[in-house]
C-alpha cells in the first residue's frame, strides 16, 4: 500500500525522525544509548503519522489502517519466534560452557600468531553460518585476545579478519544472518539455494585473510596456565539438539511449507525437556531453568529489530521506498544497483537496508537477488562499525581495534568484496 504522500510536511518529518533515530543508532558506542530506544520511538512517531494521513487525507476506515500494521506485525512476529529460539540455544551452550571449552583449547595448543589468525579466521566462517555472527565474533575475538599476549598488532588484524570471516560465513546460509533468514523468509531464495553463495563468501573471506597474514609476525606466543574448563552436563546433547531443531525447520519448511519459526519452536520444546532431565539428574543443576537463557536473549537486538521493521514499513507506505526504488533500480543496472546496496551496508546496518531492499521488490532474477544477499551482508565488512561482529569487538578489544585501525585496511577488504561479486557473477553466467 502506498499514499504517495513523501512531500507532506508529516511524510517529512517522519523522514527526518528515521534519520536522527539511525545516527543516535551508529553513534551507541559514545552514547550509551542502547539502539533499540531511538528506532522504537522512531517507528510510533511515523506510525502516527502514517494513521493520521491514511484517515484524514485519504479517507482510510479502522480497519484498513489496523491491516497496514498487522502486515508489518507478521514480519516481525516470524523473525522474533526464530530469533528468540536461536539465541536461547546460543545461551545455553554458553551456560555449559561450550564455547568457553573451545576458547580453552585452542589457546593451549602452542601455536604460532599466524596459525592462530588463520585457525580463528576458519571458524568463525564456517561457525556463523550456524551462529550468529556477533557470538561468532566474541567468542573467537577471546582466543585471540588469551592468546595474543597484548601484541596489539596482532590483536588488530586479527580482529579484522574475524568480522570479515564470520560477516562471510553468514551470507551461505539462511541461519547465518539476519538479512539472510528475512530473504529465506520471504521466499525469495530456497533454502539450498544460498548454497550458491559458498565459493564467493569463501573468496571474501579468503583474499584479504590471505594479504593480511604477511603482516602477522611468525612467532610463537607463550600460553598462560589456566584452569582447566570442562563441559557442564548435557552440553553435547543441546549442541545435538540445535542441529536437529535446525533440520526440523528446513525440513518443514521444504516439505510441509510451514513457516521456519513454527519449527524451531518445536525445538524449544526439545531444550525444555531436556531442562527437566538436567534438575531430576543432576545435582549441580538442580535449579537450571531453559527460562533463564530466554531471559538472557539479546533483547535490545530483537527490539530493534522491531523498530526497524515498523520504520521501513511506515516509510514504505508513504511511499518513500517506491521513490528509493526507482532512484536506485531504475537509473542503475541490477548489478551496480546491488554493489551499491552492499557498500551502503557498510555504513547503514544491512538488516534496515535488505528490509528496504524486500519492501521495495525491484524486479531482479535468482542471480541479482542473490547477489543483493551477498553484498549486503558482506559489505558491512568495509567499515568497523557496518556490522555487529565489528561494534561488538571495537568493545572487547580494549583499545587494540579501533574504527581508525580496521580503515585502514579497508582497500584490501574491499578486494575480497569486489572479487567475491566477480566470482558470484561468473558462476551464475
Amino acid at each position: 500500500m502506498n499514499l504517495h504522500e513523501t512531500h507532506s510536511i508529516l511524510a517529512l518529518i517522519s523522514l527526518a525522525v528515521f534519520v536522527l533515530a539511525y545516527l543516535i543508532v551508529a553513534s551507541e558506542e559514545y552514547t550509551h544509548i542502547r539502539k533499540s530506544k531511538p528506532v522504537i520511538l522512531a517507528s510510533g512517531i511515523i506510525w502516527f503519522s502514517v494513521a493520521y494521513l491514511a484517515i484524514y487525507h485519504h479517507g482510510y476506515s479502522k480497519i484498513e489502517v489496523q491491516e497496514l500494521i498487522k502486515s508489518n506485525l507478521t514480519d516481525y512476529g516470524e523473525l522474533l519466534l526464530f530469533l528468540l529460539v536461536s539465541m536461547t540455544y546460543t545461551n545455553a551452550l554458553v551456560e555449559r560452557n561450550v564455547f568457553e571449552k573451545i576458547r580453552y583449547t585452542l589457546s593451549l595448543w602452542g601455536l604460532s600468531y599466524r596459525k592462530i589468525f588463520w585457525l580463528t579466521g576458519l571458524i568463525a566462517f564456517f561457525m556463523s553460518a550456524i551462529a550468529n555472527n556477533l557470538t561468532t565474533a566474541m567468542v573467537m575475538g577471546a582466543v585471540v585476545l588469551a592468546c595474543a599476549k597484548g601484541n596489539s598488532k596482532f590483536i588488530q588484524l586479527s580482529f579484522i579478519n574475524i568480522v570479515v570471516a564470520a560477516n562471510a560465513g553468514g551470507v551461505f546460509s539462511p541461519f547465518g544472518d539476519v538479512t539472510t533468514l528475512m530473504m529465506w523468509q520471504s521466499g525469495k531464495i530456497e533454502f539450498f539455494g544460498f548454497f550458491d553463495l559458498l565459493l564467493p563468501a569463501m573468496i571474501n573471506f579468503f583474499v584479504p585473510a590471505a594479504l593480511l597474514s604477511f603482516f602477522i609476525p611468525s612467532l610463537t606466543p607463550v600460553s598462560d596456565i589456566e584452569e582447566p574448563v570442562e563441559l557442564k552436563k548435557g552440553a553435547f546433547i543441546i549442541s545435538i539438539l540445535f542441529f536437529a531443531t535446525i533440520a526440523i525447520a528446513v525440513v518443514s519448511e521444504q516439505v510441509l511449507y510451514i513457516p521456519p519459526f513454527m519449527g524451531m519452536m518445536m525445538g524449544l520444546v526439545l531444550l525444555m525437556i531436556l531442562s527437566i532431565w538436567l534438575k531430576k539428574t543432576g545435582q549441580d543443576d538442580a535449579d537450571y531453568d531453559v527460562f533463564v537463557n530466554i531471559k538472557d536473549a539479546e533483547w535490545d537486538t530483537l527490539f530493534f529489530f522491531y523498530g526497524v521493521i515498523f520504520c521501513i514499513g511506515g516509510l514504505a507506505v508513504l511511499g518513500y521506498l517506491e521513490w528509493a526504488s526507482l532512484a536506485i533500480y531504475s537509473n542503475l543496472s541490477p548489478t551496480s544497483a546491488n554493489v551499491f546496496i552492499g557498500v551502503l551496508s557498510a555504513v547503514v546496518d544491512n538488516i534496515p537496508v535488505m528490509f528496504a531492499v524486500l519492501e521495495m521488490q525491484p524486479p531482479m532474477d535468482m542471480t541479482q537477488w542473490l547477489l543483493v544477499t551477498l553484498t549486503s551482508g558482506v559489505g558491512g565488512s568495509l567499515l568497523a562499525i557496518g556490522s555487529a561482529a565489528g561494534v561488538a569487538l571495537m568493545g572487547q578489544s580494549k583499545g587494540h581495534y579501533s574504527f581508525i585501525g580496521h580503515l585502514k585496511w579497508s582497500p584490501l577488504i574491499a578486494l575480497g568484496y569486489g572479487a567475491s561479486i566477480y566470482i558470484h557473477l561468473l558462476i551464475q553466467s
